[in-house]
């Protein structure tokens, strides 16, 4: 291959996407055999991982036909693909040692580089790109589906004024924004006053210079938005026709809590869908969650426990309010007898069809599943929460979106500041990438809570610790 300049591929591009063979047009990549041997190793696994090691080991299969892969393959977009072997008579640097697949990686883009070759070293991994400038190899991240965190979409901005450009159907700031910048369908606009701000309007962007005013919503259980952002997510959280709603931000803001009141809401209040599907990832815990001790729905519990707490929480306001109610109802005379008969009533026809985790799973209104058990599902009629979506590929959410049948609805959750998957960061992840890909379509929404609503022991730590 005559080449200009050669990009050496990590195991972990071709990992988080098999098509990155064909990403670099009219261009020579060079796949180290170091590469193939992890691929091997990887192909048996039943995650997404095990899935795209097959789909890379399946082109480079295909393009056996077309010539050796050790002289280098030609490619339908002008580029080329040739597999490296180790010179075992070149001099290896003293400075790696051959004890990692990495190391070995390493050491051929440095004897190509020493050749003489042009070579850029194409990674996800940060180490792996520290050690390749260590030994003066230029590298790159693979920088395919990437947003940066300044042009990272939150779903709505901010317009401030004095208090009296507050008034009215259609306050003056709302022209303003519309003049000054570009607005995506279901955006949110935030008007708050100069002088206060608690004193806000929140504005829902509908196409064609329409706005809807968005208000605190009524659920049957004491419960409301507690900050602008919460109020703009649950606004596009019990829209039936956005059924597909992206919610970022850190721990404590809510994100998850939301998601499940205005589930539940839906679910059990008003049957707009048959239950809720909840599922989360499990990449802190190794591939799958067999690593887990039990049966199946005892891994899920230990998993799950984020989803129990959140749902007691609802559970605990919504039996306040029923004691509240029964002491007022238990008042003047016979009032405790008919106060006790309403209290068993209740307990026995738990308001709203509102019970535990377990009485809600038990009646079919709740399910929390693996997300290793989505694939080649569809499914219909269903409210599906997909947590800690961060640490997801955009092949893994475009995976579980394409599941979502007729009726459902998707919420995907997380906080791209804290990834756990070794090879994402903050512009790469799926969740990230599938909010700037949907972004201006009808059916979609996004919103980033930045408040945290938790204990001011909690927002105290998070800032000292």
């Amino acid at each position: 291959m005559d080449c200009k300049k050669i990009y050496i591929i990590d195991t972990n591009v071709v990992v988080y996407d098999p098509k990155a063979l064909f990403a670099f047009e009219k261009s020579c990549i060079a796949l180290p055999i170091t590469v193939l041997e992890e691929l091997d190793q990887l192909k048996e696994e039943t995650s997404d991982r095990g899935r795209n090691a097959r789909a890379v080991i399946r082109y480079l299969d295909e393009l056996r036909s077309r010539g050796s892969l050790r002289d280098g393959v030609e490619l339908d977009n002008g580029g080329y693909v040739q597999v490296l072997f180790p010179d075992l008579t070149q001099k290896r640097s003293p400075f790696l040692s051959f004890n990692s697949p990495d190391n070995e990686i390493l050491s051929m883009a440095l004897l190509l580089k020493e050749q003489g070759q042009a070579v850029e070293f194409i990674s996800k991994d940060l180490n792996a790109r520290v050690k390749a400038n260590v030994l003066g190899i230029d590298a790159q991240d693979y920088l395919k589906d990437k947003v940066s965190e300044e042009a990272f979409y939150h779903g709505w901005v901010r317009a401030t004024g004095a208090s009296v450009q507050l008034k009215g159907e259609f306050p003056e700031g709302l022209q303003e924004v519309l003049e000054q910048r570009k607005l995506n369908k279901n955006e949110f606009v935030l008007l708050e006053s100069q002088s206060n701000k608690h004193n806000y309007r929140v504005f829902r962007y509908l196409g064609s210079k329409k706005f809807k005013e968005v208000h605190q919503p009524k659920f049957a259980w004491p419960l409301q938005a507690r900050n602008p952002q919460q109020l703009m997510a649950l606004d596009l959280l019990l829209d039936k026709e956005v059924t597909l709603v992206t919610l970022f931000g850190p721990a404590g803001t809510g994100k998850t809590f939301l998601a499940l009141l205005a589930g539940l809401h839906q679910v059990l209040i008003h049957d707009d869908y048959q239950k809720i599907l909840v599922s989360r990832p499990v990449v802190p815990l190794g591939r799958d969650i067999g690593y887990l001790p039990g049966d199946i729905q005892e891994k899920l519990h230990s998993w799950m426990l984020p989803i129990h707490d959140n749902i007691e929480f609802i559970v605990h306001h919504a039996a306040i309010s029923e004691h509240l109610e029964e002491a007022t109802t238990g008042e003047g005379e016979g009032g405790y007898q008919r106060g006790h008969r309403k209290e068993r009533y209740r307990h026995q026809n738990i308001r709203g069809g509102l019970g535990s985790v377990d009485n809600l799973i038990q009646k079919g209104r709740l399910s929390l599943e693996a997300i290793t058990y989505m694939r080649g599902r569809s499914i219909p009629y269903q409210y599906i929460l997909i947590d800690e979506v961060q640490n997801l590929t955009p092949h893994e959410v475009k995976t579980l979106i394409t599941r979502v049948g007729e009726g459902s609805k998707i919420i995907l959750a997380g906080d791209p500041y804290q990834i756990d998957s070794p090879y994402l960061d903050f512009s790469s992840n799926g969740l990230v990438v599938a909010s700037e890909r949907f972004k201006d379509q009808a059916m979609f929404g996004s919103v980033y809570l930045e408040s945290s609503e938790r204990s001011e022991l909690s927002k105290l730590a998070s800032e000292l610790l």
